[in-house]
């Protein structure tokens, strides 16, 4: 069940969480991995938008506004901070989750996962 940590701006759900959010509502969720690029190309969450944190706040635009945002990264760490990042530009707090038990789980827990450049 998505929490919410007193001060803080967004949910924390895990990637069983997650998984389950966005196949509940395809069309209305978007899932953003903010993993620098050698972490992307390990394999990440099936259909995922790739923004790394550094280049987030210059390229926000690409983050719908209309619907649940799922950020997640390695460890919970960067995208709890895009979280933030999004929050501090606008973003509605409904709207945001932070998967804070990153892609490694993701991966183990078997849900749909892409790894480009392999065949």
């Amino acid at each position: 069940m998505p929490r919410r940590e007193p001060g803080e701006p967004y949910y924390r759900v895990d990637s069983d969480e997650a998984r389950s959010i966005r196949d509940g509502d395809t069309e209305g969720t978007v899932v953003v991995d903010v993993r620098r690029d050698d972490e992307w190309i390990t394999g990440h969450i099936e259909g995922a938008v790739h923004i790394p944190i550094d280049d987030l706040p210059d390229r926000i635009e690409e983050v719908p506004r209309d619907k649940k945002v799922l950020f997640i990264c390695a460890m919970g760490v960067r995208s709890g901070l895009a979280c933030e990042v999004a929050f501090s530009m606008g973003y509605d707090t409904e709207n945001l989750y932070n998967i804070e038990d990153g892609t490694p789980a993701w991966i183990a827990g078997g849900h749909p996962t892409s790894y480009p450049g392999y065949a």
